[in-house]
């Protein structure tokens, strides 16, 4: 019954908290009130122009913003020893490892191929890493209402410029300001001083680290982000001091992802579809939950000769403050959300509950990150609706638009990719020395390792099983190419379907016309991405996980 509590006051209450939030986010990102209009064009000063734009120019403005932001970023992580806010005397980084670090931040992947208390800079993490953890996430986000708009039949997608500030400023800065200021009530630190030295009751000397941590959290969870400022991430003491603040990070993992839902909702005016939407979500996520905290109660065979009682579960790699609950629940809603940080060591879950964070990032659609992952709902929404058209002899249609073999083959791109990505480069590392010289484990453990590190990278995840070298020149380019890869081409191609949909003459729906706001679409939807996972993902499932949980004793 705890477990049931714990689920039900995580999932439960940020899913309430969850729809005042999706209402003001539709009204910051899509004003109506002549008081959001004078934001507009304040931000629209700022940038320079409040001129709407149509989606190639979109498109091309955020690949830009973009660019600069790789390029700021990969400078100050570059030349950090020269720059001031450096009190502990952190050094240079490995070129591949900067560029690893840039194109992890700038993606919203942060995937973390160092330790920041040992490695970075105050600078480097508030003016070079923070900062990008709001652009990036706002990025998501503006790029999910401008695919709204154009699904809603407006003649332009909007402003990138003005979204983005919209975004940052109205919805992300706000929120970070509330969850902050409750994390340092809670205990956690804020400060720019140095490393504290203390002398133990033994007498030794030991130095302790510290900095802006509650500032870095807070946007870390809030947008999808999940790097840590220390490296054990969420584990740290200092980083999750107490079971309150490891329920408030969970509740800001899922918050904004689930208020995306409402907010496409929202802007086409459309709430049932979006009801539809959120409960396929949910029920998947409520599916891999169950499935993770069921498979971690088994006991770890690595305990299975010493004389260490079992009846808990597994709780190798846990924080024992959370028990052997708070870490697959945690692993499930960092993965379901392309957030990526930790609550456990996930190279030490049971094969079965391993499978559960992997199944997130393979499918990437429930919740998924801030804006992205209704963007990638919204590929298999345009699969689910062309097949069904087919099954009963209908033109496929979406709110008005015709669903054509242009519209899915760019679905179908968008959703191979993925698939590419992850597997493609997990076949390279699994068969060369690339792979096998950095695996800490033999056998089908070694290549679930290798495989979640491409799977977080090609999700724009960032969490990883851990066993794994994966400091290398090798790693730190190939993950750091999938993981651009990763974050560009599936909001590229959804928001090249929407061009193309906006390019065509809305047709009037009729009693013909396939409903999107009830039962029978929640199924198809759900049914579609499940098939597609399964006939994606099963063969690289059954050489991991799956051959690891048989083989064992």
């Amino acid at each position: 019954m705890e477990h049931v509590f714990i689920v039900a006051l995580i999932i439960g209450g940020t899913a309430l908290l969850s729809l005042p939030l999706g209402a003001w986010m539709k009204l910051a990102m899509d004003p109506g009130s002549d008081r959001m209009t004078r934001w507009t064009s304040l931000f629209g000063r700022t940038c320079g122009t409040t001129e709407e734009q149509g989606w190639k120019r979109y498109l091309v403005t955020m690949l830009i913003f973009n660019a600069i932001m790789f390029t700021v970023t990969f400078a100050i992580l570059a030349l950090q020893q020269y720059l001031p806010l450096n009190p502990d005397g952190m050094g240079p980084h490995d070129p591949t490892l900067v560029f690893n670090t840039a194109a992890s931040f700038t993606t919203n992947t942060n995937l973390q191929h160092y330790s920041g208390e040992a490695s970075m800079s105050y600078l480097s993490q508030l003016a070079g890493l923070m900062w990008l953890q709001f652009v990036s996430a706002a990025t998501g986000i503006a790029a999910l209402a401008a695919l709204a708009r154009g699904i809603a039949g407006r003649e332009s997608v909007g402003n990138y410029m003005i979204d983005v500030q919209r975004a940052s400023f109205l919805v992300l800065l706000p929120l970070a300001l509330i969850v902050a200021m409750l994390m340092v009530l809670m205990g956690m630190p804020m400060t720019l001083q140095g490393s504290a030295v203390a002398t133990t009751l033994e007498g030794a000397t030991q130095t302790i680290a510290r900095g802006p941590v509650a500032a870095f959290l807070t946007i870390k969870q809030l947008g999808t982000n999940g790097g840590g400022f220390f490296g054990p991430n969420a584990t740290h003491p200092l980083e999750n001091p107490s079971f309150w603040t490891n329920g408030l990070a969970m509740i800001a993992i899922m918050l904004i992802p689930m208020a995306c839902v409402w907010m496409f909702g929202g802007i086409l005016g459309r709430m049932k579809h979006a009801t539809v939407i959120f409960a396929v979500m949910a029920l998947f996520i409520l599916v891999k939950i169950t499935g993770s905290v069921t498979f971690e109660s088994a006991p770890t065979p690595a305990f299975a000769e010493l004389p260490v009682s079992t009846d808990t579960g597994n709780l190798e790699g846990k924080e024992l403050r959370f028990g052997a609950t708070g870490g697959p629940l945690w692993a499930v809603l960092t993965t379901s959300t392309s957030n990526g940080s930790v609550g456990a060591m996930h190279d030490s879950l049971n094969p079965l509950t391993g499978l559960m964070p992997m199944a997130g990032m393979w499918l990437n659609a429930t919740f998924g990150g801030v804006g992205v992952g209704m963007i990638n709902m919204f590929l298999y929404i345009i699969v689910a609706v062309f097949v069904a058209g087919m099954m009963v002899g209908r033109t496929p249609e979406y709110l008005g638009h015709r669903i054509e073999a242009k519209e899915v083959r760019l679905a179908i791109l968008a959703l191979f990719s993925h698939a590419v990505l992850i597997l493609g480069p997990t076949a390279l590392f699994a068969a060369t020395s690339l792979g096998q010289a950095t695996v800490q484990d033999p056998g089908a453990h070694g290549f679930s390792e290798i495989l979640y590190e491409f799977t977080s990278a090609a999700a724009n995840n960032g969490s990883g099983f851990e066993g794994l070298g994966d400091g290398t020149w090798a790693w730190n380019i190939a993950t750091g190419i999938v993981m651009l890869l990763g974050r560009y081409l599936p909001i590229i191609l959804p928001l090249a379907i929407v061009g193309s949909l906006m390019a065509k003459r809305r047709a009037s729906e009729s009693a013909g016309t396939l409903g999107v706001e009830d039962a029978t679409f929640g199924t198809m939807l759900g049914l579609t991405v499940v098939i597609f996972g399964a006939l994606t993902f099963l063969p690289a499932a059954a050489l991991g996980p799956l051959a690891e949980h048989f083989s064992l004793p």
